[in-house]
């Protein structure tokens, strides 16, 4: 077969040579067709064939993201965007600019502002009010797990002191239980069932935006571990979206989606579940074959399930002994995870706190061996793994889906995280390194829009355990989290590569670059196997090709 595409003069990342890279690829049919020296591929070339002269750049294969939210990323950065802002009187700013140009009683949305910019993490209607003209607001965190509403909204929802915290979540108040304008987890839904849902226009200018952003990293294909209607997080339901875009051949960024197991319903979904699953079908680059099941929250909020009491930012026992609490009764978890695996589901768990981790493994312990085989189940984020459970990984063949960006010392973990835990479970901190070594698998994901979504940030941190900044300074502190959980650039790229089209059950066809394999493709303005580890996160990427066509950049 003649070649349709063919890369030259490059260093590409194989394992079909021992030495493990070869200068030249043919490519043809959305496929690898040949690897080899420039010579070996020039014969594959027609009079038609585009030749890409790599020019000596590094080529991988190309990107996959296993936890990610593209068309919520999407659309907070078309509305009142907050990502990247680092203080309080910033996101006021914005707020009002944004506000601005909205008709008088429209909804202010968007979101992405950080918990470290806020007193104790937690935003004021008072100051909402100041900014956003009587206009209603709902603003999630940069984590999803808290929204910054003002008075309007409370108004609109009808939320007053007398109004319970759900058993999901809490409505953080002021004096005599007045609602202050944060609500944490499941009382996010209180006011999100009222803000008018995205048409379908503006979802797909989302869906695409964001696949534009994905290819711009490198990436293409993902795991969107939310497709549903989940209000707790401010995140609309994406589905239809996914299947128009199939159909209508938008999609050039293969997406796995989660369905979001819906706390409320519990086993009455498992029918509505399997007929979402068929009606994806996996045509066109969208399949639905996951559930999303959240276990828990996050430790900044205290919604983290953990196996001991939070501290009181003095070294002493929250008052009342508080640990959190798991989102999915353990029964119902069990009886959910064992008919779901039954029905040929993968299971992707939230667990952030180490009791809920515990428990997740628990779970999967009790399904069959041949159903964790072929399921591939995967526990994201990990924060906090307990020593006993980092062998279970391995053992039980559970992949850990870690955000690497998070391994590292920062505002919100230094502020908001460490005085809460004490100092041995901050010893427990994203022990990605810990996990390898026992041989357990795993698979990077960014949660965008939680953090960036760019895959060699992250690489930098799990290979250096600090933030990347230009001239070799981090922006937050040049002190490594945890440094013997650093992993090695290679092991760093396999996550991103071969661990996600492991969880994604596309490893027959991509995450390597091998003749018959996806022409998935990422070439690099740097070589990550030969710059210092500390150089990872100046890297970019120069060009992106999915199934054989270019998608990002230029020759």
């Amino acid at each position: 077969m003649t070649a349709e595409l063919v890369l030259s003069c490059g260093k590409i990342r194989t394992p079909a040579h021992p030495s493990g890279f070869v200068q030249a690829a043919a490519i043809g049919g959305g496929v690898i067709l040949a690897l080899g020296r420039d010579d070996q591929i020039r014969e594959h070339a027609g009079p038609r064939t585009r030749v890409v002269n790599l020019r000596g750049r590094l080529a991988v294969p190309a990107f996959g993201d296993a936890h990610v939210h593209p068309v919520q990323a999407g659309l907070e950065g078309l509305r009142c965007n907050l990502a990247g802002l680092r203080s309080r009187q910033a996101c006021l700013d914005a707020i009002a600019a944004y506000s601005a140009t909205l008709p008088p009683g429209a909804w202010v949305l968007g979101g992405g502002w950080p918990m470290s910019g806020f007193p104790c993490g937690i935003p004021a209607a008072a100051d909402l009010d100041t900014v956003t003209g009587g206009r209603p607001a709902f603003l999630p965190n940069s984590d999803h797990h808290s929204a910054w509403v003002n008075t309007a909204a409370l108004t609109a929802a009808g939320i007053t002191a007398r109004t319970p915290d759900p058993a999901d979540g809490r409505i953080e108040r002021g004096p005599a239980g007045v609602p202050a304008g944060a609500l944490h987890d499941g009382a996010m839904r209180l006011v999100a069932c009222c803000v008018p849902a995205p048409g379908p226009g503006e979802l797909t200018a989302a869906l695409l935006a964001a696949q534009r952003h994905l290819h711009e990293l490198g990436i293409t294909s993902v795991q969107d571990a939310c497709v549903g209607e989940a209000g707790e997080l401010g995140m609309p339901d994406a589905f239809d979206t996914y299947r128009r875009a199939a159909a209508d051949k938008l999609l050039t960024c293969r997406v796995t989606g989660a369905l979001w197991w819906d706390r409320a319903r519990g086993l009455r979904q498992l029918p509505d579940l399997q007929a979402r699953r068929e009606a994806a079908g996996g045509g066109g680059g969208f399949r639905a074959t996951t559930v999303k099941l959240m276990l828990d929250g996050v430790c900044e909020t205290f919604t983290a399930a953990m196996g001991a009491p939070y501290l009181d930012g003095r070294g002493h026992d929250h008052p009342g002994g508080h640990a959190g609490r798991l989102f999915i009764d353990q029964e119902e978890l069990k009886e959910a995870a064992g008919r779901l695996s039954r029905l040929g589901f993968q299971l992707h768990f939230h667990a952030i706190g180490d009791r809920a981790i515990t428990v997740a493994l628990d779970t999967l312990a009790q399904l069959p061996a041949a159903q964790r085989e072929s399921g591939r189940h995967h526990i994201a984020h990990l924060q906090f793994i307990s020593p006993p459970d980092l062998g279970r990984f391995a053992r039980l063949g559970v992949v850990a889906n870690f955000q690497p960006l998070w391994a590292c010392e920062d505002e919100q973990v230094a502020a908001l995280t460490v005085p809460f835990v004490g100092a041995e479970r901050a010893a427990w901190l994203y022990r990605i390194g810990a996990v390898l070594r026992r041989g357990g698998r795993i698979a990077f994901g960014s949660d965008w829009p939680v953090s960036s979504a760019d895959p060699l940030q992250q690489m930098h941190v799990a290979v250096n355990r600090v933030l990347y900044q230009p001239g070799g300074k981090t922006r937050e502190t040049r002190r490594p989290l945890l440094p013997a959980e650093a992993i090695t650039v290679d092991a760093a790229v396999e996550a991103f590569t071969k661990g996600v089209a492991y969880v994604n059950h596309e490893e027959d066809a991509a995450g390597t670059l091998s003749p018959g394999m996806r022409a998935d493709v990422a070439v690099l303005d740097q070589d990550l196997y030969t710059i210092p580890p500390g150089d990872i996160g100046g890297t970019s990427v120069a060009l992106t090709i999915a199934g054989g066509q270019v998608v990002h950049g230029e020759e």
